[in-house]
């Protein structure tokens, strides 16, 4: 199958193509030229570009011929329809990759949408986020990003059909937000306790190995029967941020004790600003079902590859002694009452 990715060179998109590479597929991405080569498969066509000007590189497009576009970072409604619009006569298919930010259960978690707490797994039928461009005041540059309004036209064009994988918070090498890092670092730095605000250390959400979602991603893409569905991907083991903590704690042989204390009694930096009442579950059960997902990776292999990287590739800004020295006075507090 030939196969066109737009962007996708961060983080998930090249576990993606190593994925569709390994299945033998030819692979094509469109891109601003920008890619370090030696993350990318070797012979990959790339077709450097301006996602802005797509329509100039139809003949581009054409001449690779691809039966699915594979867009890895559809922010907003002006995109997806230029993908549409671009696409529609060239290519059999286009997979557009979102998120469970769309859903209304996730705009309760960032205070977006109101009304009471949504109990349950979420299937891919919930109710969405009725408010639109949710994040205009939180992404810098990017005031139109709105993956409802993005899904609704990828999966409603007249000639061209479409499909959606929404995506669980994502972990592993290559993760530019290093979302263990904040507990790891503490881990490597020799302490002894980490200090959690209690109700977030019970808040669940949804989380996706990168080299199992990348597997995910793939199946949409190659499988005809993805066309004109939309799909969840995720663990099934719907892990606390404490278990999520202590999953890092045994990848690393950390000893240590994790403590929760209420957000009134913690520094402003460690109150967590959002609404941990209300969890994001992703039921899997369709793309298990029907295209027939499983993960590639155990939890402990997934959990030691991602620890591996993450102490390879640290982020520049770590937590400094300054915040310690806060814990440390928070813990004592506690002890002497």
């Amino acid at each position: 199958m030939r196969i066109l990715l737009l962007g996708g060179t961060r983080f998930i998109g090249p576990h993606v193509m190593k994925r569709l590479a390994y299945d033998g597929h030819d692979i094509a991405i469109f891109n601003r030229g920008l890619s370090d080569p030696k993350k990318l498969p070797a012979g990959l066509l790339t077709i450097a570009g301006d996602r802005a000007r797509l329509g100039d590189y139809r003949r581009e497009f054409d001449s690779f011929s691809p039966d699915v576009v594979l867009d890895m970072f559809p922010y907003t409604e002006r995109e997806a329809q230029l993908v549409m619009e671009t696409f529609a006569g060239i290519a059999g298919r286009v997979v557009a990759v979102s998120s469970c930010d769309v859903y209304r259960a996730f705009g309760k978690v960032n205070g977006i949408e109101t009304g009471p707490i949504e109990e349950g797994l979420l299937t891919e039928d919930s109710p969405l986020c009725e408010k639109r461009y949710p994040f205009r005041d939180r992404i810098d540059g990017r005031e139109d990003y709105d993956k409802v309004l993005v899904e609704k036209v990828v999966m409603n064009h007249p000639e061209l059909p479409g499909s959606v994988i929404r995506l669980p918070m994502v972990y592993g090498p290559g993760d530019y937000q290093h979302r263990p890092y904040p507990y790891l670092q503490q881990m490597l730095d020799g302490r002894r306790t980490i200090l959690l605000e209690e109700e977030f250390s019970e808040w669940r959400w949804t989380r996706g190995y990168v080299e199992d979602i990348a597997h995910a991603i793939s199946l949409v893409t190659t499988d005809k029967r993805a066309s004109g569905r939309v799909y969840h991907v995720g663990e099934d083991a719907f892990l606390t941020m404490k278990e999520w903590i202590v999953r890092i704690a045994q990848a690393v042989g950390w000893k240590g004790e994790i403590v929760t204390m209420p957000a009134r009694e913690l520094p402003e930096f460690m109150r967590i600003q959002i609404d941990s009442r209300q969890h994001i579950l992703l039921d899997t059960s369709r793309i298990r079902s029907e295209l027939g997902y499983r993960e590639l990776c155990s939890a402990d292999e997934a959990m030691r590859r991602t620890i591996e990287w993450e102490s390879a590739h640290p982020p520049e800004k770590v937590p400094g002694q300054t915040e310690y020295d806060l814990e440390d006075e928070c813990l004592a507090n506690r002890r002497t009452k």
